[in-house]
């Protein structure tokens, strides 16, 4: 299941952001852009969870920022869910990096 917008009207990559953080009322995080796009397509946290395959209370840990995701995991995730790679990695990166309370930056190319 392809959840984003794809084919001739697709949002070019800046205005797919500006969309999910709009949606989110925040800054992009793996967190926020997990909620932006379950409520982007009103899916209840049981579903996007089933869609996710895993349980209803880890996606609710992973949307309240209680856990981190690997960067495979987002790949996988992003995989799922028709979105980039790249996007999912470096926000699960950046998320890894901001626990641990390094100042940088992710790029991801």
């Amino acid at each position: 299941m392809t959840i984003s917008p794809k084919g001739k009207n697709a949002f070019s990559k800046s205005d797919t952001m500006k969309f999910l953080e709009r949606k989110a009322g925040a800054p992009l995080t793996i967190a926020t852009l997990l909620v932006s796009i379950r409520k982007s397509e009103e899916m209840s946290q049981v579903d996007f969870a089933s869609l996710l395959e895993i349980s209803r209370s880890h996606l609710c840990d992973l949307e309240k920022s209680r856990k981190g995701l690997s960067p495979a995991r987002a790949a996988i995730f992003a995989q799922k869910l028709g979105y980039s790679e790249a996007l999912f990695v470096k926000l699960a990166l950046q998320d890894l990096l901001s626990r641990e309370g390094v100042n940088l930056r992710i790029d991801v190319a």
